[in-house]
């Protein structure tokens, strides 16, 4: 379905054409008409499926700009994510004249509360922030006509489910309340059902949301060697942007770190950063001066980056659904993607728990060697020389340097210098990443299973710090694969094309 053929008035087609949005998602073109019908809405979805446009667009609709007062809330469950959907809705509504503003911890609360003085139609914000700033009395709801609760069931598992209701309870009754949510855990319909009016139930299914042209691969492996197969993997893949996810914050700050040192583009993003120093980084990232991206959960939920082409996940997730969450950061929009899951040799139960979720068996991936590594990293130096070869850059600047070392080296002395500069040597870094413990293992009757929906303690909820937990014990063994060709899928995402005239023996 087309966005034209929705009752959308003119201003939000021309935000929706200028976005570059065509057709609808799945969700978009069930929950919109609901929507825009007045009807209260619980509709299941990923991440990535374009939940904020499905509310986003019936929320703006409804909007009378020329009222000063809040008439929309929108409640998410992390800074990022809240900060994202602020933007999209902001180009959403630009031709309508909208104010949106965005409240979330870790931010001057002073200068939230000047921006609400300034009579926003719409606010989106963090629980812990919102609700600071209703008990400053900086922030009315009494004018509310719509709230969205998106990530329902992050929000339940990071311990918000209190002030979600205390949230609730300070809006009218009369309003249309739309609820997102991955998974349903009886708390989330506990919650429907106390402050939602005969909501209807808009589902888009697993296998849709797991994204097919996602190609997802496992490789067995100790912990100990799982960043120097991440590099190899690296250079095989030489992928455009990566996202590399870690289980806490001091192996995404090691990770990080590590691929630094070994002369990769990459930067750490968790809950510790200052909210400044994470937004920098995901500028930096999606403008493609970074092209890895290391993350925890929390920190990357909701990430709506274009163009990732790999996801590796350094550490299998404690929560199936995260996976995918996870792996849906790449694929998109019609392009393929690839994901690679490095998996402890106990963990593999937790693995086949995922494949029950996707509906999908992961492929084994022997892990690359040293050598092939090598190649990889020789291929992509052969393409860069050839970029380099073919850019229009004005080259007379480098004439005279160019004139004095052809008279001092041979062609065979300089192509052999310039492939030894571009191309990196791992030996020559090495890199130690603390052993965290793994996932435990689970008893011979399967009882041990991932907790769905459980809570979490919070601390600081102003803050968003959340703390990681650690299970289990270090693995001791883990088998290679076997017969199976080194980090090179049979298919395109993943594959490096051979430059021509160019043979690696």
């Amino acid at each position: 379905m087309k966005f034209s053929e929705l009752n959308l008035s003119a201003a939000l087609i021309k935000a929706v054409d200028d976005m570059g949005f065509e057709e609808t998602t799945p969700i978009q073109s069930q929950a919109i008409p609901m929507a825009l019908a007045g009807q209260d809405i619980f509709g299941q979805a990923q991440t990535g499926t374009g939940k904020t446009a499905a509310f986003g667009l019936p929320l703006l609709e409804k909007l009378d700009t020329n009222k000063e007062a809040i008439q929309a809330l929108i409640v998410e469950p992390t800074r990022e994510l809240a900060v994202q959907t602020g933007e999209e809705m902001y180009h959403l509504g630009k031709h309508q004249g909208t104010k949106v503003v965005t409240v979330y911890g870790g931010a001057a609360i002073g200068r939230q509360i000047q921006l609400l003085k300034k009579h926003p139609s719409v606010v989106v914000g963090t629980p812990g922030r919102l609700l600071d700033l209703i008990q400053r009395k900086a922030l009315r709801l009494d004018a509310i006509e719509t709230v969205v609760l998106d990530e329902a069931d992050e929000m339940l598992n990071m311990g918000f489910i209190d002030d979600i209701e205390a949230i609730l309870k300070q809006v009218p009754e009369q309003r249309q309340t739309l609820l997102f949510s991955a998974t349903v855990p009886s708390e989330i319909k506990r919650i429907s059902q106390q402050f939602m009016t005969d909501p209807h139930h808009v589902k888009i299914e697993a296998k849709e949301m797991t994204a097919d042209l996602i190609d997802q691969y496992f490789t067995k492996c100790r912990d100990y060697e799982k960043f120097d197969i991440l590099t190899r993997f690296i250079d095989i893949h030489n992928p455009d942007l990566a996202i590399v996810f870690a289980r806490t914050k001091r192996r995404v700050d090691e990770v990080a770190r590590g691929l630094i040192e070994r002369g990769y583009t990459a930067e750490g993003i968790h809950g510790d950063l200052t909210q400044q120093k994470r937004l920098q980084v995901l500028k930096d990232f999606k403008a493609g001066k970074l092209n890895i991206l290391v993350a925890t959960d929390v920190a990357a939920r909701g990430l709506d980056i274009g163009g990732v082409s790999h996801v590796y996940n350094f550490d299998i997730p404690q929560d199936p659904e995260s996976y995918v969450h996870r792996i849906g950061r790449t694929g998109r929009a019609g392009k393929e993607g690839m994901s690679v899951t490095f998996v402890i040799n106990h963990e593999m139960d937790y693995l086949r728990t995922i494949e029950n979720l996707t509906r999908k068996k992961l492929s084994p991936l022997r892990p690359p060697t040293s050598e092939e590594a090598f190649t990889g990293q020789m291929r992509a130096s052969v393409d860069r020389v050839a970029d380099l070869v073919e850019s229009e850059e004005n080259m007379a600047k480098y004439e005279d340097a160019v004139a004095y070392l052809g008279a001092q080296y041979t062609q065979d002395q300089l192509a052999y210098a310039l492939m030894k500069a571009l191309t990196k040597d791992p030996s020559d870094v090495k890199v130690k990443i603390t052993p965290e413990k793994t996932l435990p293992h689970r008893n011979k009757k399967g009882r041990k299973n991932y907790k769905q929906g459980g809570h979490r303690k919070r601390q600081n909820h102003k803050q968003g710090k959340h703390s990681n937990k650690n299970h289990g014990k270090n693995g001791k063994h883990a088998e290679k694969g076997k017969g199976k060709k080194p980090g090179k899928p049979a298919n395109k995402s993943g594959q490096h094309k051979q430059s021509k005239g160019f043979k690696i023996r």
